[in-house]
């Protein structure tokens, strides 16, 4: 094994390793930042496939915008952010036995379908110019449709967390009141 394979290799081990923290901690904001881990793991394995820009457009929309989004979240939402029994579900055994299942069918899969297959790393591979001809011609529709979801959920978010919205009287009912109609 090559230097390379030896970090990638370690660079998957620390994301799943933060992955199944993620989904067991009983602390919110702990998960958040396991997922900042999870991520940015990520980040280092598309650093050593050579593909620079696409491991810094993960950090910096990945990493930074959508956690710091998650974040505000939680935060705007009240939920509770230290540790919570709300979090903990009766089906913990059965969602490892799922998990545990899915991920034998994937590694099965994989292995079955690229057997001895090698891709070879070429520099250059994730570069700007390929990734922008790809967003921007093939996928700019689902990446704004995106872009709105995200958007739709923080004003979601906001709405949630404001107290002093309330279900207020029809203006219009009491004007006419106090005229004498």
């Amino acid at each position: 094994m090559s230097g390379q394979e030896v970090v990638f290799a370690l660079l998957g081990v620390v994301m799943v390793g933060s992955g199944i923290m993620v989904v067991t901690t009983r602390n919110l904001v702990h998960a958040a930042l396991w997922l900042v881990l999870s991520l940015g793991g990520l980040a280092g394995g598309y650093l050593v496939l050579t593909a620079e820009f696409v491991a810094w457009v993960q950090v910096l929309i990945y990493v930074g915008a959508v956690v710091v989004l998650l974040l505000f979240g939680i935060m705007l939402t009240r939920a509770p952010i230290g540790e919570s029994a709300d979090l903990d579900s009766g089906n913990r055994w059965a969602a490892a036995s799922v998990a545990a299942a899915t991920a034998a069918v994937l590694v099965t899969v994989m292995a079955m379908g690229f057997r001895d297959e090698r891709m070879p790393l070429k520099a250059g591979s994730g570069s700007a110019d390929e990734l922008g001809a790809s967003v921007f011609r093939t996928w700019v529709l689902p990446f704004e449709v995106l872009s709105v979801l995200l958007l739709a959920s923080l004003v979601g978010a906001i709405v949630l967390s404001r107290s002093d919205i309330r279900a207020r009287p029809e203006s219009g009912a009491r004007a006419d009141e106090e005229d004498g109609v």
